[in-house]
């Protein structure tokens, strides 16, 4: 068995629930999930050549914290979007719940991100462009939100 079989699938009912947040006494609990969410990002990268980020409850984990690596790992606790630009960008998402799936969407080309990192320290990130809307999906996952709610209309689907 694969660590790709840990992603929940669309349909999946805990895919649309809202996440709790992470409270101190959770940090060490986190490490071990940590590591399996690398595990399945890289095993996502080497199967399908995408994938920068995971969302905790993308594998049953209700807890609101992701795993992103794009440069070098960096996990978010408590992420919290805003400061959003009213700038659209429109681009085809995609999703380790769909993997063969996209999506037509818009997300606000730049917004602001505060967070905790591992030593529980707040920090807050100005982005925009593809790590912006990398960072609505994947705090839209917190919140049990999917791509497919985001699409922008009824033909904005289409398989890879």
């Amino acid at each position: 068995m694969t660590k790709l079989s840990e992603v929940l699938k669309l349909g999946d009912p805990k895919l649309y629930e809202i996440s709790e947040p992470v409270v101190q006494g959770d940090l060490k609990g986190l490490e071990k999930i940590v590591k399996e969410l690398n595990d399945i990002l890289m095993e996502f990268r080497s199967t399908y050549g995408a994938g920068r980020a995971i969302a905790a409850p993308q594998m049953g984990v209700m807890k609101r914290f992701i795993y992103i690596n794009i440069t070098r790992p960096v996990v978010l606790i408590n992420p919290e979007l805003f400061d959003f630009s009213r700038e659209r960008i429109e681009l085809w998402d995609d999703c380790m719940c769909f993997p063969n799936l996209l999506v037509r969407v818009r997300r606000h080309k730049r917004c602001k991100l505060k967070f905790l990192n591992q030593d529980w320290q707040e920090k807050i990130w100005e982005m925009e462009d593809d790590l912006s809307e990398l960072l609505q999906h994947e705090v839209d996952h917190l919140d049990g939100i999917l791509a497919i709610q985001r699409a922008i209309d009824n033909k904005s689907f289409a398989w890879k």
